[in-house]
């Protein structure tokens, strides 16, 4: 049953929340953005060097997100950093934005990821993919209703099958030798880097591959060992995922090289077909599966914390603020976040057009509150100068500086980049502030 008073306890370990991190964070996007990076980078050395950029870049957002998640530990996460910098109206526009944009159109995504490639094991007909996406947010969704300690122990499953799949995977790429030259010869005699390639371009594709590290703060208050350690956890965990994304990368150049990388449409296909054969397509598309499943997860798990932390500030939602302290889990905003996941996906049986869109539709609002969530952090030092800090970002002001004027350029390149998809989801934002401010007259009423 529901207990208005319970809240969220340490019950998570330190390799419990790095191995959400490395499971939401290491998704099937690395199959997907290679070809798109490696068509705008010079050479082999860029193609590589990008990767290591985006892993660095990363490492210093987690530097400035682990002294906020130290200092300010809370479920709500960047939602409570929000609220403390800039005030309840707008970590509400935070909270709206990730309930009906960026969480659950990340879990639609994902969701169709895994069911096109079921589908190519067993076809369910026509409207397949929709089956299999709806199939895998119910379950998630019902694992982690059932509470914290059953999910976590999904994750550990699927991302040690996962890892296992890209060990084989970098291991065919690095020592193994193709065994269809001509499929690979065919596959490489037209290049398809552009005379105009650019490595910014690159670093857009590479750091939306990396994202989703920023998920640890949602978990800080629920560390055994204390919020202290969310540097610890940032770090280990954004290094292992740098290493596995330059292994891969390598993987795929010395298999395919960079034309092949430029040319092919399913990159990790092409090189297990070209090492492997026909098995290895097999092989491709089940580790895409547990990526994809892995990363829904661990959405599914932190997405409702932010909902749980709405409900906790808005009366009129303050069923979403309940939670259920024998599962350890915030049950009514699980559910919501599921309904609205599966709304998407519905919708998107319609109206899809791929990858591409759903970045369209979620990076513009995703990287406006990763820049505000940035400069909260000077905000937040003025506002609190003597709250005890565990962790503070080195170098300050230089770091969290660089922070900032990356999330600004990943903005406006978001918004170049992006068609229709990008004004649908900020007609999506607006949409949140005047329920914002219905919310603001009913209590100015009561």
């Amino acid at each position: 049953m529901f207990d208005t008073n319970s809240a969220p306890k340490p019950t998570l370990r330190l390799i419990d929340a790095i191995v959400l991190i490395i499971g939401i964070v290491v998704g099937a996007g690395i199959f997907r953005t290679p070809s798109v990076v490696a068509s705008n980078s010079p050479d082999d050395f860029w193609f590589l060097m990008v990767w290591v950029l985006g892993g660095l870049i990363s490492l210093i957002g987690a530097l400035c997100y682990s002294e906020l998640s130290s200092t300010f530990p809370n479920a709500g996460g960047d939602y409570h950093f929000l609220k403390l910098a800039y005030g309840k109206d707008f970590s509400f526009l935070f909270a709206w934005s990730r309930a009906t944009i960026t969480q659950t159109g990340s879990i639609a995504i994902l969701a169709y990821i895994a069911g096109d490639y079921l589908t190519q094991l067993f076809s369910l007909g026509i409207y397949s993919s929709t089956y299999y996406s709806i199939i895998i947010i119910f379950i998630l969704t019902l694992f982690n209703i059932l509470g914290i300690q059953f999910g976590t122990g999904v994750q550990k499953f699927l991302l040690s099958l996962q890892v296992i799949g890209i060990l084989i995977i970098v291991s065919a790429g690095l020592f193994g030798t193709p065994a269809e030259t001509i499929a690979l010869n065919e596959l490489q005699t037209q290049s398809a880097i552009s005379p105009t390639a650019s490595v910014s371009l690159a670093l857009i594709f590479v750091l939306l591959t990396f994202g989703g590290w920023n998920e640890a703060a949602y978990i800080s208050s629920e560390l055994k060992t204390g919020s202290k350690n969310m540097a610890l956890v940032l770090i280990v965990s954004i290094v292992i995922i740098t290493s596995l994304y330059l292994l891969i990368n390598m993987a795929f150049l010395q298999i395919l090289g960079l034309d092949g990388i430029s040319s092919s449409d399913a990159v990790g296909v092409d090189m297990m077909r070209a090492t492997i054969g026909e098995k290895g397509v097999i092989l491709i598309g089940t580790l895409v599966i547990f990526s994809a499943l892995s990363s829904i997860n661990t959405t599914i798990f932190t997405g409702a914390r932010a909902n749980y932390a709405l409900g906790k500030d808005f009366k009129t939602l303050s069923f979403l603020g309940k939670w259920n302290g024998q599962k350890s889990a915030p049950i009514n905003s699980l559910i919501l976040q599921g309904i609205i996941s599966i709304a998407l996906v519905i919708l998107g049986a319609f109206t899809r057009r791929g990858f591409e869109s759903m970045v369209d539709f979620t990076a513009p609002v995703f990287w406006f509150f990763f820049l505000f969530t940035g400069m909260s952090l000077f905000i937040l030092r003025k506002k609190y100068p003597h709250t005890t800090r565990p962790f503070k970002v080195p170098l300050y002001p230089i770091t969290p500086a660089i922070f900032i004027i990356f999330c600004a350029y990943m903005l406006y390149s978001s918004l170049t980049y992006t068609g229709i998809g990008s004004l649908i989801g900020v007609a999506i934002l607006l949409s949140g502030w005047i329920f914002s401010l219905f919310f603001r007259i009913r209590k100015q009423k009561n």
